[in-house]
Order: C-alpha cells, then structure tokens, then sequence
C-alpha cells in the first residue's frame, strides 16, 4: 500500500480515502491533494523566469563536494499540479541535492504556439536557472536528472532527448547554461504527442491534443488526429520520440500495469504501451532505455529513487 501511494504521489495523483456507502449519492467534492511532508527548503519559491508559476523550491544536501541533482517536474496534464509533490528526504539522505518547479499551466498559455510550448521551455528555463547557480549552490552541473510523473514525466523525457538549448552568444547568462541531462527516471509517461502512434499502440487513446490546441480547438481525439498533417512540425518538436538521437542519455521507464500493445487499454493516458514502444526507438538508436512494470524482464532497479540514486551516484 505505501508503494502504491508514493508512486500514485510522484505522477501528481491525488490519492482520497473511500467515502462509505449512502442511500442517496451526494454530489462528489474535489479530493483534496496530499503531498509529502518535506524539511523546509534551503530556497523556497525563488524566481527563475518572468512568469507568474516561474519559481522552484531548492533543497541542499550538505557535502563538502558538489553534489548531483534531482530536478522534478510535477505531473497534472500540463494543466494542473504543484511543485509539492515530491518526497526529498530519501535523496537527501544519500548526497542527492534536489529542485522541485512550478511552470506554466496550458491555460495560462493560450497566446503561446503551440500552447505546450510553455510548460516545456519554462522548464528548460529552470534547468538553466539551476545551472547558473551550481557554484553558489555546491552541485555538480553535469549530475542533474530530471523526473516526474505523466505531464512531469514527458517534459523530463523531452529535457532528455532535445538538442542543447544554451545560447552561447546570449546576453542573459542563464541563457547560456546547457538544458542536457545526465538521465531522466520517469512514472507513467507520454512519451509520443503524436496521435497517429498513440493511437496505433493504444486505439482508446485520448490524451495530448490539449498540447496543440488553443481554447480547445480539438473537442476530441479524432479532431487531433484530422489535424495531424498540419502540426507535424509541432510534434517533431515537442514530441519526445521523435526527438530521440544516438547522444541522448540513458532513462529509466516506470508503469503501474503491463503492456497490451494494439489493445484498449484501462488507462490509456499512462499505459505502459508508451514505454514499450519508446525502448524500442530507444534501442535501435544506442540509447539505454529500462522499462519497468509487473512482470517486466530484467529489471535491474525495481523504483523510480533506486535507478535515479544509482545512476546519480556512479563513477563517471
């Protein structure tokens, strides 16, 4: 049970205790979130772009060296979720220093092109951020991998495999820092925008046209897909699939349930389906790519923290 809600927390899952039976049903309320009892952050909210949900909360775990880096992006769809949700403690504990960000919701964004691009480069915006401060804040700018849950997890994966966005002429020096990555361990996550392959792995699926609409352009999944053609150029960009390249880092997949590729799936939006597919492209592409589910085969790190404190941690 305390496996399942910590993994239902990191993917930004809200988790609400069963109300007993009625005769009548009374109207449902919002469960409300439950997030983690965390220490109190050695920076809290501090400000790393020009936007309203543009801060991150920084947690220093004491070393005489600089320490690696969790970098957590929260789950919600891109349009909901909180910075909260993560528990810091375990990393801390073992000389893992960690950064939790807000960004930019998709409603927040709707003057954006395509809307998702917001969350996405608010995100590589932090990481940059974060870099800048390496020496202030005793971290090692190389050790830093991203994580998150859903949303979180397909803006890590995006991190991952995109191209370094540092400007080196820029005047901003934030600018210039690096956006790679030396891993990304994620929980349930997208990891194509592109309707076509999402629904050829998984015919129910239903998620991702929120990305590229604006107020709601696409009212459903086939409208997304209708409109495929036209925004190929956006899902090259923002899709991280179609991103992936032989110099990108290793990543660690995880998900609730196994795979039925070609199947409706219970939960298509978080299916395993993804990460199957992904560790595919991955493989013929040289890049490490562990998928985790029940029944997976040769699983080497059994949770999300074993793989990230593992690998955050090796020799380089």
């Amino acid at each position: 049970m305390k496996l399942a809600l910590a993994l239902l927390l990191f993917a930004g899952i809200a988790v609400a205790a069963e109300a007993p039976s009625k005769k009548a049903a009374a109207p449902k309320k919002a469960a409300p979130k439950v997030y983690p009892k965390n220490p109190t952050p050695t920076q809290a909210n501090l400000r790393y772009g020009e936007f309203e949900r543009d801060v991150l909360d920084f947690w220093h775990a004491k070393s005489d060296k600089p320490t690696p880096l969790l970098f957590f992006i929260h789950g919600g769809g891109w349009m909901g979720g909180d910075k909260a949700g993560i528990a810091v403690e375990p990393f801390l504990k073992e000389g893992i220093s960690v950064v939790s960000i807000n960004y930019r919701y998709i409603s927040q964004a709707q003057d954006v092109v395509p809307p998702v691009k917001a969350p996405l480069h608010d995100a590589a915006r932090a990481l940059q951020f974060v870099r800048s401060k390496a020496g202030e804040w005793n971290i090692d700018k190389q050790r830093i991998g991203a994580s998150g849950g859903s949303a979180g997890a397909c803006s890590s994966l995006w991190l991952a495999f995109h191209p370094d966005m540092a400007d080196a002429k820029s005047s901003d020096p934030v600018a210039r820092e690096s956006t790679r990555l030396w891993t990304a361990a994620v929980n349930g996550a997208q990891t194509t925008l592109d309707p076509r392959q999402m629904r050829e792995w998984t015919p129910n699926s239903k998620y991702g046209g929120h990305a590229f609409s604006k107020s709601g352009e696409f009212k459903t999944f086939d409208d997304f897909v209708a409109a495929r053609e036209r925004i190929l150029p956006w899902i090259a960009e923002y899709s991280p699939y179609a991103l992936v390249s032989s110099d990108d880092p290793a990543v660690y997949l995880y998900y609730s349930a196994p795979p039925a590729l070609g199947k409706d799936q219970k939960d298509p939006t978080h299916t395993s389906n993804f990460g199957v597919k992904l560790q595919e492209h991955c493989k013929a592409n040289g890049v490490s790519a562990e998928l985790v589910y029940p029944g997976a085969p040769e699983v080497k790190n059994k949770t999300i923290n074993d793989y990230l404190i593992a690998k955050l941690k090796e020799a380089k």
